[in-house]
C-alpha cells in the first residue's frame, strides 16, 4: 500500500518474497531492507494477518524548489546542500536534510561565525512534491584579541604572527590593508604549520609548536589563541652536496649555486626553491619524472645541518603530443608559436617554463598553464590549457588641468584580432588645445615565421600657449625575434609638420617672442624622413602583471628635415638632421616564493637624448617634454621643459630622464585589483640632463578589468616650483609600462 514510484511486481521482485512460500522473521527483515535501499520511502511497515504479507511503505516526496536566505549568496548555499544530496528534484530526506543544514553552519563556522541557527520549513506544494526553505541566521563573528606564543623569544611576535591565516586585529582594523582579526577557523589548524615553517625558515630545525588552543568568550565574541612552543638552537649549513649519475650533470656547479650555502643559517623555504631549481635543471636532460630527495643529518653538538641532495632520474621521455585547449578564439597555430617543445622532442623544463612565459607575455591570455601527463613509460603529452583575456578593448586615459581642462585619449583595440595573433587599433585624444588620431596594425609573426611587420599612421594637432602644431604621417617597421626575447626591427617614417605662431591666446599672456628664434619656434614648416630602429629584450613572465623578469627597449631615429621655407631661414646650408635616442628599462621582482605574499617591487627607468648639428635650430615639435603618465606623475602632462612659465610651456629639451620604484600589493584576487605606491624622479635640459629635477610620489589603484588594465593615479609634486602645473589626479587605460 502507498506505492506511486514502484510498481508493485518490481516492488516483490525486491523482496525476494513470493506467494505460497515459507517465509521467517529473518526473511521478512531483510526483505524491508532491500526494499528501502532503493532510497524511494521514508520508512516501511510490514506485518502478517490472515496468511497475508500487508506492506505500508511511506515514499519521500520530490523536493521542487530550494529556498535558501540569510546565507553570503543563494547560489553558494545551495552548492553546499547539493552537497549533501538536496537540491532541486531530490527526493526530501529528514537524515539529508539534518546533514544539509549542519553543512551551513559548519561552512559559517568556518568563516568565523558562531551561535549560527537554521531553520528548516516544509511546504508541501501537492500531494506528490515539497519545497523546502532553509533559513540561515549567521551568529556573531568571532574577533581575535590576542595570541599568546607561550615560550617563545628568540623570533619576534611580528614574524611568528606575518604567515598566520588567525592574527590578531590590528589598530583601526577596519581599515582597508590592515587586519580586522577577524577568525578563521578552517584554517586554524594549519596555523601551526605555518608556524612550525616559520621556525624552519630561520634556522630552528628543532622548534615544536603545539596545535593552538582557542578560548572564546561568547559575551564578547572575543577569542584568544595560544601556542606552545619549544624553540630549541639555531642551526647553520654545514655541507652541501649533490648526488647523481646523469651524464653531463656538473654536481659541484649545482652545489655552489644553490641558495643555502655552507656557514649560512639554514632556510626551509630556500631548501624548497633549491629543490625546485634541481627539478628544473634535471628536466632539462629529459627527465621530466626525476624526483629530488633532500636528506638532512644534525650535528646537535655543533648545531650545524649537512644537506645531501640524491637525484633518482628515471627515465628520460619524449613529447608525444601536445594538446591545446580553452582557445576558444585563438588559433591553435599561434598557440603553438610560442611552444618551444614539439611532438618528438625529448622532453626539457627550461623550454617548458619558457613556453608557458612566452604564451602569458602574448596578452593574449589570462591564464597558462603546461602540465605534462604521462603517455607511456618513455613519453609524455603536454597539457596547453588557456583561459583567454578580453584582448578586443576601448582604451581609455586622461586627467584635468587648468590649462588643458579635461584631456581624453580612447583607443579601440583587439591585440589578437580573430585570433591570429595580429593587433590592430585606431585612436584618438582631444582636450580643449589637442586633437590627435592614429593607425596601426602589427603582425608579430607574418606567416607563422621570425619576421613581423608594423604599419602606423597618424595626424596631431597641438595648441602650446604661443604658437599651434599640425603634424601627420606615418611609419612602417619590419623585425626579426632572435633566439626567445631579443627582437629588433627596422624601418622608415615620414612626417609633415607646421607650426604657426597663435594670434589669440585666449586671455594667456604671451612669451617675450625676442627670446625665442622666429622660425625655430613658432614658424615651423618642413617635412621628416626618419630611418627607425628598435631593439627590445623582454623575458618577463606576463604581460600585464609580470613578477619575475626584465623589459630593455631601445629605439633609435636618424631625422633628415627639409622644406623650401625651412631650409631657407634655418638651415641655409642644406638639410636638417639630427639624432634620437631614447631606452626604457623595467625590472619585476615578486616576493611570493620568499614570504608566501604577492608583493611585487618593479623599478622603471625612462632616458632620451636629442643630438644636431645645429643645436639652437630644432624644431620644438621634435624636442622633449616631461611631465604625466609614463614620464612624470603629479605633474601636468608636457608641461616640464627648459622655458616653462606659468602660462605657457617650455621649448622643449634635448635629454630627459625618469625612474620610477614601486611596490604592488593584492587587493582583491577575485577582482583582479591591486594598490601600488610609487615615487618617481625625473630630469630634463637643453643641453644637459640636471637643468630641471623634479619628483613625486602617491598610489595607484591597479585593476585588470574586462575592458583592460585601468590605473586610477593619486600623486603628490613633492619638490614642484612656483611655475609648475600640478595635478593631483590621473587615469589610464590599456597601458602596460
Amino acid at each position: 500500500d502507498g506505492l506511486t514510484q514502484l510498481s508493485t511486481s518490481v516492488a516483490k521482485e525486491i523482496m525476494g518474497i513470493y506467494e505460497n512460500s515459507n517465509v521467517s522473521d529473518t526473511q521478512i527483515k531483510e526483505a524491508k531492507r532491500r526494499l528501502m535501499e532503493q532510497g524511494y520511502f521514508s520508512s516501511i511497515q510490514v506485518q502478517i494477518k490472515n496468511h497475508t504479507l500487508l506492506v505500508k511503505v511511506f515514499e519521500k516526496l520530490p523536493i521542487v524548489k530550494v529556498e535558501i536566505e540569510g546565507f553570503s549568496s543563494d547560489d553558494e548555499g545551495k552548492k553546499i546542500v547539493a552537497q549533501a544530496g538536496i537540491k532541486k528534484g531530490a527526493l526530501y530526506d529528514s537524515k539529508k536534510i539534518e546533514e544539509a543544514r549542519k553543512s551551513l553552519i559548519s561552512a559559517l563556522e568556518q568563516r568565523g561565525y558562531y551561535d549560527t541557527v537554521v531553520e528548516v520549513s516544509l511546504k508541501k506544494i501537492s500531494d506528490n512534491s515539497v519545497a523546502l526553505k532553509l533559513d540561515v541566521n549567521k551568529g556573531e563573528k568571532i574577533k581575535i584579541s590576542k595570541i599568546n606564543f607561550i615560550g617563545a623569544s628568540k623570533l619576534s611576535k611580528r614574524s611568528l604572527m606575518l604567515p598566520l591565516a588567525n592574527k590578531e586585529a590590528d589598530f583601526l582594523g577596519w581599515l582597508p590593508f590592515l587586519n580586522d582579526g577577524e577568525a578563521h577557523l578552517d584554517q586554524l589548524k594549519f596555523d601551526a604549520f605555518r608556524l612550525k615553517d616559520t621556525y624552519l625558515s630561520h634556522g630552528y630545525l628543532d622548534a615544536k609548536v603545539s596545535k593552538p588552543i582557542m578560548r572564546i568568550d561568547f559575551g564578547s565574541y572575543k577569542g584568544v589563541i595560544d601556542y606552545s612552543i619549544e624553540e630549541g638552537e639555531r642551526y647553520r649549513i654545514g655541507s652541501i652536496e649533490v648526488q647523481s649519475d646523469i651524464d653531463g650533470f656538473d654536481k659541484k656547479r649545482a652545489a655552489e649555486n644553490m641558495r643555502l650555502q655552507p656557514k649560512k643559517i639554514f632556510n626551509i623555504k630556500k631548501m624548497r626553491l633549491d629543490v625546485a631549481d634541481l627539478q628544473e635543471e634535471v628536466g632539462n636532460y629529459g627527465y621530466a619524472y626525476a624526483k629530488i630527495d633532500p636528506r638532512m643529518r644534525k650535528n646537535e653538538e655543533e648545531h650545524t645541518i649537512d644537506l645531501l641532495y640524491v637525484i633518482e632520474k628515471g627515465d628520460i621521455v619524449k613529447i608525444h603530443d601536445v594538446i591545446i585547449s580553452g582557445n576558444n578564439t585563438t588559433k591553435d597555430r599561434v598557440v603553438r608559436r610560442y611552444l618551444y617543445l614539439a611532438p618528438g622532442d625529448r622532453f626539457n623544463a627550461t623550454d617548458l617554463k619558457d613556453s608557458r612565459d612566452a604564451l602569458s607575455r602574448t596578452g593574449f591570455f589570462e591564464k597558462v598553464t603546461i602540465e605534462p601527463r604521462r603517455a607511456s613509460e618513455e613519453e609524455i603529452d603536454l597539457l596547453v590549457k588557456v583561459k583567454e583575456a578580453h584582448t578586443g578593448r576601448i582604451s581609455l586615459g586622461g586627467g584635468y588641468s587648468d590649462y588643458q581642462k579635461l584631456l581624453v585619449n580612447t583607443s579601440v583595440s583587439d591585440r589578437n584580432f580573430l585570433g591570429t595573433g595580429i593587433a590592430a587599433s585606431v585612436g584618438f585624444q582631444f582636450s580643449r588645445i589637442s586633437k590627435n588620431y592614429s593607425l596601426s596594425f602589427t603582425n608579430p609573426m607574418i606567416f607563422d615565421s621570425r619576421y613581423s611587420l608594423s604599419l602606423s599612421l597618424y595626424k596631431r594637432r597641438f595648441e602650446f600657449t604661443n604658437f599651434t602644431q599640425d603634424t601627420a604621417g606615418g611609419s612602417l617597421l619590419l623585425g626579426r625575434q632572435f633566439g626567445r626575447n631579443l627582437h629588433i626591427s627596422a624601418g622608415v617614417s615620414y612626417a609633415s609638420n607646421k607650426s604657426e605662431k597663435n594670434d589669440n591666446n585666449d586671455g594667456i599672456v604671451d612669451i617675450n617672442t625676442t627670446t625665442f628664434d622666429p622660425f625655430g619656434f613658432y614658424k615651423d614648416k618642413y617635412k621628416k624622413v626618419s630611418a627607425l630602429f628598435n631593439i627590445t629584450y623582454d623575458n618577463t613572465d606576463d604581460f600585464y602583471i609580470p613578477r619575475n623578469g626584465f623589459i630593455l627597449q631601445l629605439n633609435g631615429e636618424f631625422a633628415s628635415l627639409s622644406g623650401d621655407d625651412f631650409n631657407a631661414t634655418v638651415y641655409p646650408d642644406g638639410y636638417g638632421t639630427f639624432t634620437k635616442v631614447s631606452t626604457k628599462f623595467g625590472a619585476f621582482y615578486g616576493l611570493q616564493d620568499w614570504i608566501d605574499y604577492d608583493l611585487i617591487f618593479r623599478f622603471k627607468a625612462r632616458a632620451s637624448a636629442i643630438f644636431s648639428k645645429d643645436e639652437n635650430k630644432l624644431p620644438v615639435g621634435e624636442k622633449l617634454f616631461m611631465g604625466g603618465v609614463g614620464s612624470l606623475r603629479g605633474y601636468v602632462p608636457f608641461s616640464l621643459s627648459p622655458g616653462s612659465t606659468i602660462d605657457a610651456y617650455g621649448t622643449g629639451g634635448k635629454r630627459m630622464a625618469t625612474f620610477s620604484v614601486e611596490a604592488s600589493i593584492p587587493l582583491s584576487e577575485a577582482a583582479k585589483m591591486r594598490l601600488a605606491a610609487f615615487y618617481d624622479y625625473g630630469m630634463i635640459g637643453e643641453n644637459s640632463f640636471t637643468e630641471i629635477k623634479r619628483s613625486s610620489a602617491g598610489l595607484v589603484l591597479e585593476w585588470q578589468s574586462g575592458f583592460g588594465p585601468i590605473n586610477l593615479i593619486f600623486a603628490k609634486a613633492l619638490d614642484n616650483g612656483p611655475l609648475d602645473r600640478t595635478n593631483s589626479f590621473e587615469f589610464s587605460m590599456g597601458t602596460k609600462f
